[in-house]
This record gives C-alpha cells, sequence and structure tokens, in this order.
C-alpha cells in the first residue's frame, strides 16, 4: 500500500483554506449600504437644501437682496450676530476653564460638573426657554425686583442672550475634555519642571496642542447660537423688529404667505451652515494631522 510522503517542498505548496476576514462582504452588500447613504443624503438633505436657494431666488436677484436687506430682516440678522458675539465668547471661557479644571485635576463635584455641562442635551429648549420665563417673568422668582429697579431680561436681548448661553454652552467643553484627557499631564509636568510658570505652561503648552479642537468646539458653539429657535422664541416675545432673530424672522414671514422673502433669509442661515462646514472639515484634517508641542519651547 502505498502512502503519500509530504516533503518540505510540498509542504510548502500547501496553502492554509481560505477563511473570509470579519469585516469583508460581498459586493452587493457594501454598494447597497452606499446607495442607501448616499440616497439618505440626497434626500433628507441636498434637496431640501436646493429648495430653499432656488425658493430664495424664484423672483430673481433684485427681489432677494430686498428680502434680505429689508429693515426687519437686517435688524434680525444684527441681533442673530450679537447674540452669538455675546454667547460664544462666554461659552469659549467657561468652556476652556470647565475642560482644564475636569481633565487635569481631581476635586469634589467633579461628576456633578460634568452632569451640569450635559444638561442642556438633555432638557428641551423650550423647557429651557420657560425656566427663564419662571425666574425672571413677570410673577417669576425675580421678577418683582426686576421690575421694581425697571430691568427687563424677558422680551429683550439680555434673555435671548441667556436662553442662547444656556442651550450652547456644553459644544467647547465636551468636545475639549476628551481630546485633554488624551493628552494627559506629561507635557504641562515637564514645562514646570523645566522652569516654565503656570500661566507660560498654559500658553505655550496646553494651550497650542488643543488650539484646533478648540475651534472646532467654537464653530459648533457659534452654528447653534445662529440657528437656535426654541428657547429663544420663549424668551423673545416675537417683537417685530426688536427681538426676532433670523429663525424667528423666518417663521413671521412664513406664517405671513410672504415665501420668497422666508427663503431668502433661510438660505442665509444655509449659508452660515455651509461656511461652519467648511471650517469644521478643516479643522478635523487639522486634528488629525498636528503634531505634539516640545515642553522645552514652553521654558
Amino acid at each position: 500500500m502505498n502512502t503519500a510522503t509530504i516533503t518540505p517542498t510540498t509542504a510548502a505548496r500547501i496553502e492554509p483554506p481560505y477563511v473570509p476576514a470579519a469585516t469583508s462582504d460581498p459586493n452587493w452588500v457594501r454598494f447597497g449600504l452606499i446607495a442607501v447613504a448616499v440616497g439618505f443624503a440626497i434626500l433628507f438633505l441636498l434637496i431640501p437644501l436646493a429648495v430653499v436657494f432656488t425658493e430664495a431666488l424664484k423672483k430673481g436677484w433684485d427681489a432677494y437682496l430686498a428680502a434680505i436687506t429689508e429693515e426687519e430682516a437686517w435688524l434680525a440678522i444684527k441681533l442673530t450676530l450679537l447674540t452669538a458675539a455675546i454667547a460664544v465668547p462666554a461659552n469659549l471661557i467657561f468652556g476652556l476653564s470647565a475642560s482644564w479644571a475636569i481633565a487635569k485635576f481631581e476635586f469634589r463635584g467633579k461628576n456633578l460638573l460634568l452632569t451640569l455641562i450635559d444638561l442642556p442635551f438633555s432638557v428641551s429648549p423650550v423647557i429651557s426657554g420657560l425656566i427663564y420665563v419662571l425666574l425672571f417673568g413677570a410673577h417669576g422668582w425675580f421678577g418683582a425686583w426686576l421690575m421694581s429697579h425697571d430691568i427687563q431680561i424677558l422680551f429683550a436681548v439680555p434673555g435671548i442672550v441667556l436662553a442662547t448661553i444656556f442651550v450652547t454652552f456644553p459644544f467647547v467643553a465636551r468636545e475639549l475634555i476628551p481630546l485633554m484627557q488624551s493628552q494627559g499631564n506629561e507635557e504641562e509636568e515637564a514645562a514646570l519642571v523645566l522652569g516654565a510658570s503656570g500661566w507660560r505652561t498654559f500658553w505655550h503648552v496646553t494651550l497650542p496642542n488643543i488650539r484646533w479642537g478648540l475651534l472646532y468646539g467654537v464653530i459648533l458653539c457659534n452654528a447653534r447660537a445662529m440657528g437656535e429657535f426654541g428657547a429663544v422664541s420663549v424668551v423673545s416675545g416675537h417683537i417685530r423688529g426688536e427681538t426676532n432673530t433670523m429663525p424667528l424672522q423666518v417663521e413671521i414671514l412664513y406664517n405671513e404667505y410672504n415665501f420668497a422673502a422666508a427663503f431668502a433669509v433661510a438660505s442665509l442661515l444655509a449659508l452660515l451652515a455651509l461656511v461652519t462646514l467648511a471650517i469644521k472639515t478643516f479643522i478635523e484634517w487639522r486634528l488629525a494631522h498636528q503634531t505634539p508641542i516640545n515642553p522645552e519651547e514652553a521654558s
């Protein structure tokens, strides 16, 4: 009886059985998933965006420019920019301070602070607006005192700014906290050992390492501040020419069947969103290619 012998030459020719990789799928599955994703993006993102600009320019450029330069629309644009100009720096300072404290130090109440930072994500913007009504309204906790001192918060710019700060303050902190935690304290400690002061370490080591993440959070915060509707709608009072931001102005124009003007103002918000998306994409690219800072540069 002949038995087959396996020589080193024949053993080298024997290939292991094919085992498909866990992440490999048939082509029809991959193409199907890509088609679903692309179709969803076209149906729910690109088509509505195209409709906004099509309707805005439906009556021509003259009507478009007249709609966005009309006095009430212009005042709404200025109020939106003013609100963002106040809310974003306030959230920048808070987010940077909170993330620095949470990522670099251990203290009592740390988990409570994290919970409070996440609170606007879990509370409806309308509810947050009602909170300010209960606090600063005529029958609120501080309403009588505010009225006696002739201070108006609700149905005025201060109320709009406060509501916007509330709904946007998690963005900067939530972007920086995981970034700073992943970087650790080694570079700061090295800079301190080399003789750098705490302030110099912050400016020359910590801040350069988080600059793109910080800018990323600011961009997201600014986008939400300019597009906020629910909380601002509750505290603004919808006073035309005084407390209407751009989203509220769009609602009023649409309810009055002034569709061309409504879509014209909406197109400005869409343009701001596209610019924000472009900046966000650039920052993500820079975050992926940034290099760490040498602690010796801070000494």
